[in-house]
């Protein structure tokens, strides 16, 4: 346990990789079983099958396309580059202006409308020189290169923005309504604050009005007391799983109930019981983790880590780790940022060394197609 003090701080950390670095989400998956009997292995595996993509400039979102290719965020860039889904061949969608990459700020999650087969309409998380917001576009492959998506709509605005700290997941959760994981932009005070919309999850409909059946029906917060929300995922019961950036001592990973109090800035990592936060099914020392987007797949979550360079696999049993989770790929392709679900036992990992943060190497970012038991 470690309790934080409203007085106590460590400083200027660097949220994202640990206080000692320089530096959909997938909405859906093979499942999570809902019995302690068809719990999966309590070891896995995991096996690169190719590297789809290379020369990726700063990748943060990803969103896999009907047809097989790929739509990927470029977050200093503030462009949305095409991956072909068989030669891994690369070109641009299109631009998203306004795009204000300050700090950890840029162009992050991406999601494909419910209804993309009807409306066409891709999903961006942003930052402005103002604020972070959500904005849609129309997709239409049969334009020319850097003209496939249309201006951007913007739908949600007024998310607090900070060099550190914007979250910047969205996915669209089995309901059809639009799920968001936001930062406390470093201001601790703001993820207890539920007039804040900063260090929480938020919950609204594809046009940015709050959901039915939210805590408060004029508000989209969620869940808080958070503070920085970077992975979202459902398992096949429909459980909303969410990784969280640590301080300086425990990263998350937390099952999202309705109106659930998460802890920060009062409890990093797991509580006293007390019953006033909600405690993470699983936590993690912040040089091991510094966790970013995760997936669910072959009855685990599977979660991306920047600062631990690695991937880590937790078996579920219903609403708990059925075994301890297991780490993957540790130190091989350097910090990981994105992992998407690419159907059955199979996931996109998105690496992230081009950042500013990284070291990146001659082919650096990548995207790897990995098969997972």
């Amino acid at each position: 346990m470690a309790l934080l003090g409203a007085g106590c701080s460590s400083g200027p950390a660097e949220p994202e990789s640990g206080p000692s670095s320089p530096g959909s989400a997938s909405p859906s998956g093979s499942g999570s079983p809902s019995a302690a009997s068809d719990a999966p292995p309590d070891k896995g595996s995991v096996e690169v099958v190719r590297t789809l993509a290379t020369g990726l400039k700063s990748p943060w979102g990803l969103a896999p396309l009907p047809d097989g290719n790929l739509l990927v965020a470029s977050r200093d860039e503030g462009e949305i580059v095409q991956v072909d889904g068989d030669s891994g061949k690369t070109s641009e969608a299109g631009q998203v202006p306004g795009v204000d990459a300050e700090g950890e700020g840029g162009l992050l999650g991406l999601a494909l409308s419910p209804d993309f087969a009807t409306d066409q309409l891709v999903y961006a998380y942003f930052t402005t020189a103002s604020d972070n917001r959500i904005a849609s576009m129309r997709y239409d492959a049969k334009k020319p290169a850097g003209e496939r998506l249309s201006a951007p709509s913007t739908i949600f605005k007024g998310i607090p923005k900070g060099f550190t700290h914007n979250g910047g997941r969205i996915a669209f959760g089995p309901d059809k309504m639009l799920y968001v994981g936001t930062g406390e932009t470093g201001d601790k005070g703001l993820a207890q604050d539920k007039e804040s919309l900063g260090g929480k999850i938020l919950r609204m409909t594809p046009e940015g009005e709050p959901a039915k059946g939210n805590p408060d029906q004029d508000s989209v917060v969620w869940s808080y007391g958070h503070r920085n929300v970077q992975g979202l995922a459902w398992d096949e019961d429909r459980r909303l799983w969410a990784s969280e950036f640590g301080q300086d001592t425990w990263d998350e990973l937390n099952h999202i109930e309705k109106d659930g109090n998460y802890g920060w800035p009062d409890v990093e990592g797991e509580g006293d019981g007390d019953g006033d936060f909600r405690n993470p099914v699983e936590q993690w020392r912040t040089a091991d983790a510094s966790p970013s987007g995760i997936a669910v797949a072959e009855g685990s979550v599977w979660m991306a880590g920047l600062r631990g360079e690695r991937l880590w696999r937790i078996p579920l049993s219903g609403d708990k780790p059925s075994a301890k989770p297991q780490a993957f790929l540790e130190g091989k392709y350097g910090r990981l940022r994105t992992v998407v679900s690419a159907g059955g036992d199979k996931l996109w990992v998105v690496t992230n060394e081009t950042d500013g943060r990284g070291s990146p190497e001659k082919d650096d970012d990548r995207i790897l197609e990995v098969r997972v038991r």
